[in-house]
């Protein structure tokens, strides 16, 4: 089940809903949301749903261990090699089999694991928790439904944002909703289900048509079609689905934190990372990067310890070479920036930096989309002119490009900029701003017919994230 499918908005959701507003007492509350979350899950996962409940058995115990002090730091270490350990099994095994077939002269069978949805941000979560209580012993939740319904929770199970636990203590056993918290959150998952079917939706239908071509045929205009419309989509889709996790929380009395900060705004690939995937970023940092040492430790040792962040930012999202070479390549851009071989702090050369952390991001997505490193390097030649343009690839293309595809395409260049919010702004306090709101929540429900329309006439409604 996913947040843009039929099911989930006219059936699923309406109904949680309601029964939740019905009770009043937080217990009660808290266990209908862990059920539905486990419908949820259980939806279009019905094996691995035991999985994550595993995960949470596993997790509540050990940080149950992990309190009482004794045997804290076994505990711990038992907690991250079991939650690590589930997500090399599920996600990993195949990956590493076959980079040693590729290395010695063995044969090890390949097993076809299916990956369980949400995996990569369920375990994370369950290792956000112990962490969490290991550095704080009080903050040990002795109540199994409550570290259930954190890392279960339904809108943030499957594709995140990744909720760190001290975010959001103190809201598993109070919270309070109101209607003004319903409303936004409404406005909220509407906005992020806009982004979802209108825009990146059509930019999907671009791109996977032009990553199914042979990369030889492919000429410049082409490739930067796919690798531009490949942009707007991963950032339209996952910022989407953020949007609407957070607006799905805020309804239900939590309030999750920032994914996105309008990132291809960004002047240079460090501040990009401040405003991209946020909760991975700071996830990172708070419990990889310092622990490692961050930056007190010398040049090289912080040098080293930001390149084992990116090989792991990238490594999270994928057992293929292309998700490591991601990372490493933006890991690369920052460490050139920190030693000032890239003047990212210039502010003369402003402009310029805007159109080299864009160029960075465009082309180091390629290789983020590719099936292979040898098909996005492909790609990246025919986007400089490598290759000679093949007529047919073209004009297979050009034919997706029709006008809904366009009127998309704009408005999501609009709306990866921060203008709305500008345009907010300027005009809150002025006499006309409450006709604005009204007009804005009137847009809303146009933005929400057109989703539904898009939906049921369809079948294209893939979330890049889900894989990862």
């Amino acid at each position: 089940m996913t947040f843009s499918s039929v099911i989930f908005l006219f059936i699923f959701l309406p109904l949680t809903f309601a029964l939740y507003c019905v009770s009043t007492k937080v217990l009660i509350r808290n266990i209908l949301l862990v059920a539905a979350s486990l419908i949820f899950y259980a939806f279009g996962e019905p094996v691995a749903v035991l999985i994550m409940i595993a995960s949470v058995l596993i997790n509540y115990f050990l940080g149950v261990v992990i309190s009482k002090g004794r045997h804290d730091k076994m505990a711990l270490a038992a907690a991250c090699v079991l939650n690590l350990g589930l997500l090399l099994a599920f996600k990993y095994t195949g990956f590493f089999a076959q980079c040693i077939n590729d290395v010695l002269p063995v044969n090890i069978p390949v097993p076809q694991i299916k990956l369980p949805i949400g995996i990569s941000f369920f375990t994370f979560q369950g290792l956000s928790y112990v962490i969490d209580v290991y550095r704080d012993k009080q903050s040990v939740q002795k109540d199994l439904l409550s570290v259930m319904l954190y890392i279960s929770f339904f809108p943030q199970l499957i594709a995140g944002p990744i909720v760190k636990y001290h975010d959001i203590e103190a809201q598993l056993n109070n919270r309070v909703v109101t209607a003004d918290r319903v409303s936004k959150g409404i406005n909220r998952f509407i906005t992020g289900l806009g982004k979802k079917v209108l825009i990146a939706n059509q930019m999907g239908l671009v791109a996977d048509t032009v990553f199914s071509l042979d990369t030889d045929s492919l000429g410049a205009a082409a490739a930067w079609t796919g690798a531009v419309c490949y942009s707007l989509q991963i950032f339209f889709d996952f910022s989407g689905y953020s949007d609407m996790a957070i607006g799905l929380g805020c309804m239900f009395g939590f309030d999750f934190k920032e994914n996105f900060n309008y990132p291809f705004s960004a002047g240079s690939m460090q501040d990009f990372w401040r405003r991209w995937h946020i909760s991975l970023s700071t996830w990172f940092k708070e419990y990889v990067y310092i622990p490692l040492g961050g930056n007190r430790k010398g040049k090289i040792r912080t040098d080293i310890n930001k390149i084992i962040v990116f090989f792991l930012t990238g490594f999270w999202h994928g057992a293929n070479f292309t998700f490591i070479l991601w990372g490493l390549m933006h890991g690369g851009c920052l460490l050139l920036e920190n030693h000032g071989i890239i003047p990212s702090k210039s502010k003369k050369l402003r402009p310029l930096l805007h159109i080299y952390t864009l160029l960075v991001v465009v082309v180091t997505f390629v290789i983020f989309r590719a099936d292979s490193v040898s098909q996005g390097f492909g790609v990246i030649a025919a986007m400089f002119g490598a290759h000679t343009p093949d007529a047919a690839a073209t004009a297979t293309v050009l034919s997706m490009l029709n006008g809904l595809v366009i009127v998309s395409f704009v408005f999501g260049v609009i709306l990866s900029t921060p203008i709305v919010p500008f345009i907010r702004e300027k005009i809150k306090g002025r006499s006309f701003y409450p006709a604005a709101e009204y007009a804005g929540y009137t847009a809303t429900l146009f933005i929400f017919a057109l989703c539904v329309l898009s939906l049921v006439s369809s079948s294209y409604n893939p979330f890049i994230y889900f894989r990862f």
